[in-house]
């Protein structure tokens, strides 16, 4: 009877527990999805950004001035200050590694950006993961053909694509430095020092 009442109890708080953790999910997506997006940042709005929200406002901004049809990406990047391609281009690779590694990297369209991001990297002062981005180029284009010869435009053909994958080992290098040299950090940082090339005139 005893171990009974224990074992509700136990359920019970497990019930709680994760009822409050899913509430804490559900509100920090609707905290994201209403997010205020700026076309145009003032020096007033960056100072008044906490550094949790920052780098989001500044990379929501730099992608309000990119075209729709995403087919004049790299021109219109190109167009920008040094400093703003070096926040744009070292957070879309950041976002592809972590979700899908080097080889979603190259497959997407953010490959495009592949030879800038070594530069990029090192403006905002991640001097190993710019050293990696550079082998992983390296590795990229004298494997170009072995890794790509199973993407076929299908899903199939993508997921097998990781299969014997030469980019793997350098995905758990930039996974392992991660903890070693925090891009985030670094990124706000060179925004907070720079913030007259975020800004729009």
């Amino acid at each position: 009877m005893v171990s009974g009442c224990s074992e509700q109890r136990n359920k019970d708080t497990s019930s709680r527990r994760t009822d409050t953790m899913n509430a804490a999910i559900i509100k920090s997506v609707d905290v994201f999805k209403n997010r205020p997006i700026y076309s145009k940042l003032t020096a007033g709005i960056v100072a008044a950004t906490p550094d949790s929200t920052l780098l989001q406002t500044v990379f929501d901004n730099l992608s309000t001035k990119l075209p729709r049809d995403q087919q004049h990406d790299y021109e219109t990047v190109m167009s920008w200050t040094k400093p703003q391609q070096a926040i744009y281009i070292s957070w879309v690779l950041e976002a592809e590694v972590n979700n899908g590694g080097f080889n979603q990297y190259y497959f997407n369209q953010s490959g495009q950006f592949a030879d800038l991001t070594p530069d990029a990297l090192t403006l905002v002062g991640a001097m190993r993961l710019a050293n990696l981005a550079l082998r992983a180029n390296e590795i990229y284009k004298t494997n170009k053909e072995q890794i790509i010869r199973y993407q076929d435009g299908s899903l199939e053909g993508f997921a097998k694509s990781y299969d014997d994958n030469p980019l793997g080992t350098i995905d758990d290098e930039f996974y392992d430095l991660q903890g070693k040299e925090n891009l985030q950090k670094l990124q706000i940082a060179y925004i907070r020092s720079h913030v007259a090339y975020f800004i729009d005139k």
